[in-house]
């Protein structure tokens, strides 16, 4: 009997590890922000963005902004019809759907529909879990569950520890 609530409990405790998901901050741009001198498309290449994962947009204001636009505004630099305009200067955006999005700086002649280097960056977001190119540790600089301080060089990692407690209660009830 003893042998059966063990076991049971292993395979809870693998179960809940196991489907527990981390979620990603990405800092777009790096170290380098949302500035003209960085390439977006460089810098969003071998990234997988997924639902949960969040993306920050770190600028001086008001030099910069993040402009959230349809395929059709990106592709031709326009604010017409924007999804949302973000000015804070540390703009923090949950990725919660599946999907495309679009976001480009709105600040006339920082963004260019022909040129390489311009200020606007193509997000596809996955329904699967994280798996960045070049994560960091959990305790390393720039890590934290709240909006990040300044941008790191790679993505943060942050765990889910909820299934933890749910453990600790089936280990409870399994033992009694």
């Amino acid at each position: 009997m003893a042998a059966t609530k063990i076991t049971l409990l292993a395979v809870a405790a693998m179960a809940v590890l196991l489907g527990s998901a981390s979620a990603v901050t990405y800092n777009v741009g790096d170290q380098g922000g949302w500035a003209l001198s960085t390439d977006y498309s460089n810098w969003v290449s071998g990234k997988k963005f997924n639902v949960g994962d969040d993306i920050v947009f770190k600028y001086s204001t008001p030099t910069h902004d993040v402009v959230e636009v349809s395929k059709a505004g990106y592709d031709s630099c326009s604010t017409d019809g924007a999804i949302n305009t973000l000015t804070s200067g540390n703009d923090v955006i949950s990725l919660n759907a599946t999907g495309t999005r679009y976001f480009i700086c709105g600040v006339p002649n920082h963004c260019s529909p022909t040129a390489a280097a311009s200020m606007k960056v193509v997000i596809d977001v996955a329904s699967g879990s994280s798996s960045p190119s070049s994560p960091m540790p959990a305790a390393g600089p720039g890590a934290s569950n709240s909006p990040p301080a300044p941008p790191s060089n790679a993505a943060t990692s942050v765990g889910a520890t909820a299934g933890f407690g749910l453990v600790a209660l089936l280990a409870a009830g399994l033992m009694a």
